[in-house]
C-alpha cells in the first residue's frame, strides 16, 4: 500500500507539474501579446504627437483649410453605422473577452483581397477591411463608415466623400484619400488578378484624392446604383500593397497577405497559408470604431464532414452551428443541447440560393447545354417544390432571380418554371434528341447518348440527397446524370477553366 501510494502521489506531482507548465506557458504568451501591443501602442503615441505638431505648425500659418474642404457637410440625418453595437454593448449581460471558435465546411485556398473567389475568405476579409459605406441592416439606408458625409453632383457623375481624420490601419498608419485612389487604381491594373472586380468597377473612370480626406469619384455615365459602386469598395493600405505592382505574380499567387483597417486584424499579415488548417484573427487594438470589438479573437477550423462539424458543436468546441433541415429538425429534440444554446429561424435576405450552372463551353467547344430549349427541358424536369418538401422540409423557397422576394428590386412578373415532364421532352425532341434504339436514353443526331455529370461540393449531405434524387428525375425523361462528388478546391478550378458538364452550387442573394 505504501509503495501504492507513493506511486500515486508521484503521478499526482506529475500532473500538478504539467498543468503547472500548460499555465504558465499561456501567461507568458498572454505577456508576450500585451509586450506587443504596448509597443504598438507607444509607437502610436509617437506617432500622434507628430501629427500634433504638424497641425499646430498649420495653425500658425493658417494652412488648415484647403479649398475642397468648403464643400458645405450635407443636412442628410445619416444613420448610425454602430448603432446596433452600441445597444449590444449597454445590455446587462454583455461582456467583451473569450474567443469566438467558429468552422468552416472547406478548406480556403487564399485569404488575399481580390485574388480570393470563395464566400468563406469574404467573411473573414469583412472582419479586417472596412468600405467608406455600409447598408444598415434594417432600413437598408446608407451608413458612414470610413467616409463621415459624402456629396452628390447634380448630374449624378461625381460623388465627393469626406473622409474621417481618426482612422489608422491594424499597423498604426493612417487611412486617407490615397489609400482609396490607390486601391481603385490597383483593381484596375491589368497585371493584378482581379478581372471580376475590374468588371463591377468598370462605370467609374477615375478615382482622384483631393487632398488626404477628400476623394472624388467620376462615373462614364449617370448609373441608379453608382452610390453602392463607390461606398462598397474595400480599402487597401498602399503602404502595404504597393509593392506588388512591380511583383504581381507574387501577389496573385499569394495565400494571405490580408491587412486593413477593421476591428480584427491578422497575427500575421503577410505569411497565412492554407496548410495551417485554421485562421484566426485577433481583436485590432487601434481600432477607431466607438466600440471595441466583442472578443479577443476570432477563429475559424476547417472541418469539412457536416456529421464532424456537428459533433464538435455538440461538444462545445465551436460556437456556431447552421444546420441542416433535416438536422435542425432532430436538434429541437435534443433537450440537454437546447438548455445550453439559442436557436433561431428566419429567411435571410442574404443567405443565397442553389443552382445549376448548365457549362455551354468545354475546351473551346460548344456542348448541348448551348441550346436554350435544353437548357429549358432542364429546367422544366428539375422538380423544385418537390426538393423543398422532401430534401429542405419546408425550409427553402423556389429562387426565381438573384434578388430576394421581398426586396424592392425583385419583380412579381417573374414566375418559377414549373416542373413539366411532357413539355420538357418536346423541347428536348426540338432540339433533337430521341430514343433511337429503344433503350430508354435520349441520343442526339448521331447517336450519343445524352448523359453527363453533375459536379457537386462531396461533403455537404443535403447536396448529395438532392443531386441523387435528380438522377432519378432526369431518368424519367431519357437523360443520364452521374453524380460525381468532388471537393471544393478542384471545383473552384475546374469552373474557371470551364471544364465540366454541370455544377450545383450555392449563390449569393443580392439584396440592394
Amino acid at each position: 500500500m505504501s509503495r501504492l501510494g507513493g506511486w500515486l502521489a508521484f503521478a499526482l506531482l506529475v500532473v500538478l507539474m504539467v498543468l503547472l507548465m500548460v499555465q504558465i506557458d499561456r501567461q507568458w504568451a498572454r505577456m508576450n501579446d500585451m509586450t506587443r501591443i504596448m509597443q504598438e501602442q507607444a509607437e502610436d503615441i509617437r506617432r500622434t504627437r507628430s501629427l500634433l505638431r504638424q497641425l499646430e505648425h498649420n495653425l500658425r500659418n493658417a494652412q488648415f483649410e484647403s479649398p475642397t474642404t468648403r464643400v458645405v457637410a450635407s443636412e442628410r440625418q445619416k444613420p448610425d453605422a454602430f448603432e446596433r453595437v452600441r445597444e449590444a454593448a449597454e445590455q446587462t449581460d454583455y461582456a467583451a473577452g473569450d474567443w469566438l471558435m467558429l468552422a468552416f465546411g472547406s478548406g480556403i485556398r487564399t485569404l488575399t483581397p481580390l485574388v480570393s473567389s470563395d464566400a468563406y475568405s469574404s467573411e473573414v476579409q469583412n472582419y479586417v477591411l472596412e468600405s467608406l459605406l455600409v447598408r444598415d441592416p434594417d432600413t437598408l439606408d446608407w451608413s458612414g463608415l470610413l467616409a463621415e458625409d459624402w456629396v452628390i453632383s447634380s448630374d449624378g457623375l461625381t460623388i465627393t466623400f469626406t473622409l474621417r481624420r481618426d482612422v489608422n490601419f491594424s499597423d498604426g498608419v493612417p487611412l486617407t484619400a490615397h489609400d482609396v485612389q490607390f486601391t481603385f487604381d490597383f483593381i484596375m491594373n491589368e497585371i493584378i488578378a482581379a478581372p471580376r472586380h475590374r468588371a463591377y468597377l468598370a462605370r467609374i473612370e477615375r478615382v482622384t484624392a483631393l487632398d488626404d480626406y477628400h476623394v472624388e469619384f467620376v462615373f462614364n455615365e449617370p448609373y441608379f446604383n453608382s452610390l453602392q459602386l463607390a461606398g462598397s469598395m474595400s480599402i487597401l493600405p498602399q503602404h502595404f500593397y504597393s509593392k506588388y505592382i512591380d511583383d504581381p505574380r507574387t501577389f496573385n499567387e499569394s495565400r494571405g497577405l490580408l491587412l486593413g483597417s477593421g476591428p480584427y486584424r491578422m497575427l500575421d499579415p503577410e505569411n497565412w497559408t492554407p496548410d495551417q488548417g485554421r485562421i484566426e484573427l485577433e481583436r485590432n487594438p487601434r481600432y477607431w470604431g466607438p466600440v471595441d470589438p466583442s472578443f479577443d479573437r476570432i477563429v475559424w477550423r476547417v472541418i469539412e464532414n457536416d456529421s464532424a462539424r456537428l459533433t464538435t458543436f455538440r461538444n462545445g468546441d465551436i460556437d456556431v452551428y447552421g444546420a441542416r433541415p433535416r438536422e435542425y429538425q432532430r436538434l429541437l429534440d435534443d433537450s440537454s443541447l437546447m438548455e445550453r444554446s439559442s436557436h433561431f429561424e428566419y429567411m435571410s435576405p442574404t443567405a443565397g440560393y442553389n443552382y445549376i450552372g448548365w457549362n455551354q463551353e468545354r475546351a473551346g467547344e460548344q456542348t448541348r447545354f448551348a441550346d436554350i430549349r435544353v437548357r429549358r427541358a432542364m429546367s422544366m424536369l428539375t422538380d423544385v417544390n418537390r426538393i423543398i418538401d422532401e430534401i429542405f422540409i419546408g425550409y427553402a423557397e423556389p429562387a426565381v432571380s438573384p434578388f430576394s422576394p421581398r426586396s424592392p428590386q425583385h419583380d412579381p412578373a417573374n414566375q418559377p418554371i414549373p416542373f413539366d415532364l411532357t413539355r420538357a421532352r418536346e423541347l428536348l425532341t426540338e432540339a433533337g434528341y430521341a430514343d433511337r434504339n429503344g433503350d430508354g436514353v435520349l441520343q442526339d443526331a448521331d447517336g450519343n447518348n445524352f448523359e453527363f455529370e453533375m459536379t457537386f461540393f462531396q461533403d455537404n449531405e443535403d447536396t448529395r440527397r438532392m443531386v441523387l434524387f435528380l438522377r432519378d428525375l432526369y431518368a424519367r425523361a431519357g437523360i443520364l446524370m452521374r453524380p460525381r462528388p468532388t471537393e471544393w478546391s478542384v471545383m473552384i478550378d475546374e469552373y474557371q477553366q470551364k471544364d465540366l458538364d454541370a455544377s450545383h452550387w450555392a449563390g449569393p442573394r443580392v439584396s440592394r
